[in-house]
Parts: C-alpha cells; sequence; structure tokens
C-alpha cells in the first residue's frame, strides 16, 4: 500500500520574502501540510483495518477523510513548487514559456481576464479554499475552480497546474485578515517554468482518456 510523504521544500523557508514570511512558509510545510500527509496515511491504515473486520459502519467518514487529507497533500505539494523567490511577471515566450501563455489568453482572452479571474476566485472562496487554474482534457483548454476546503467545484478530471492557497493558515500571522492583499502578492512570486511543465504534462499524460471507450 502506498505511504504518503511530506516532500522536502525546493527552497529554503527566506525564498519567498517578502512576500510571504519564513514563519509561515516553515508553519505551513512542517506542520499543515505534515498533518495532511499523516492524516491520508492513518485514514489508509483504518480502512485497511475495517476490510480486514468486514466492518464498514464509518466508511462514509473514513472515504470523506481519505479525500480531504489526500488533496490537501496532493495541492500542497504543487503550491510549493508553483513559486519562486524570483517569480512573477507573465508567461512569454522569451522566457520559454510562450505555450502556456498563448494556452492563457486562448481560454480566458488575455492574461489580464485569467489574472483577474483566478485573484477573485481565491479571494472569494467561502471559508477555507483554493483558487486554481486547471487543464480541463474533455475540451483542451484551461479553467479556473474554486475548491472549498481540499474538493469542492472541481471539474472531474480536471488537472490543478497553478494554486493558490486561501487557507487563513497560508497568511494570517502577515495579512491578517487582509486576504485579497495576500492573493495580488502570491502574483509575484508564481514560477511560470513550473506551471508551463504541468500544462504539458497534463496535455500529454490525460488525453482523450475521459472519453475513450
Amino acid at each position: 500500500m502506498a505511504i504518503y510523504t511530506l516532500p522536502e521544500l525546493p527552497y529554503d523557508y527566506t525564498a519567498l520574502e517578502p512576500v510571504i514570511d519564513p514563519q509561515i512558509v516553515e508553519l505551513h510545510h512542517d506542520k499543515h501540510h505534515a498533518a495532511y500527509v499523516k492524516g491520508a496515511n492513518d485514514t489508509l491504515e483504518q480502512l485497511e483495518e475495517a476490510r480486514d473486520k468486514g466492518s464498514w459502519g464509518s466508511i462514509n467518514g473514513l472515504e470523506k477523510n481519505l479525500a480531504f487529507h489526500l488533496s490537501g497533500h496532493i495541492l500542497h505539494s504543487i503550491y510549493w513548487h508553483n513559486m519562486t523567490g524570483d517569480g512573477g511577471g507573465e508567461p512569454l515566450a522569451a522566457d520559454g514559456v510562450g505555450e502556456l501563455g498563448d494556452a492563457i489568453a486562448e481560454s480566458f482572452g488575455s492574461f489580464a481576464g485569467f489574472r483577474a479571474q483566478l485573484t477573485k476566485a481565491a479571494a472569494t472562496t467561502q471559508g477555507s479554499g483554493w483558487g486554481v487554474l486547471a487543464y480541463e482534457p474533455v475540451s483542451g483548454r484551461l479553467i479556473v475552480e474554486q475548491i472549498y476546503d481540499h474538493q469542492g467545484n472541481v471539474g472531474q478530471g480536471s488537472v490543478p497546474i497553478l494554486v493558490f492557497d486561501a487557507w487563513e493558515h497560508a497568511f494570517y500571522l502577515q495579512y491578517k485578515n487582509q486576504k485579497v492583499d495576500f492573493i495580488e502578492a502570491m502574483w509575484n512570486v508564481v514560477n511560470w517554468q513550473d506551471v508551463a511543465k504541468r500544462y504539458t504534462a497534463a496535455k500529454e499524460r490525460v488525453g482523450t482518456l475521459l472519453l475513450a471507450p
């Protein structure tokens, strides 16, 4: 059975300053992300025990817990690599990410339109959640999704390639209750090289599998 592990950060705690304070990065990764990894592994063990005993009274809760913790682990694993201290700007051909830039313009009309939509989606999630740029394989286009907690409002089969964490633990120590200010600042650390790689991989790996006979 697969055991999930906490990935190492691709940079040190200070790498995202001044957009994200080192204390936030440390707590967010070492405590919050680690808790999702532990939760996923613990739930897998509980499901194994339920199978061994043929006892399914708690199956609904266990399946919900697995989805919550596993999705949290996956989204955070993307989140760390989506950021870099020398990021920001737009995905441009001169930087080797022109294909992503073209796809954004085609799907949203312009980069400015895309940025406005993802910013608003992330900033207006009800309670805890995420704003996500995802590749939707049936249409072959990019879409923006709002994720509540770690799962809701997600098109089945869509692949997240850029994620903005809008949970309070991602920003509150530094930005207090000003979520919008945090989301706006996030654009200064977007790692377009990473997003472009995820876009290419999503197109190549997902393809038309969802509609295959």
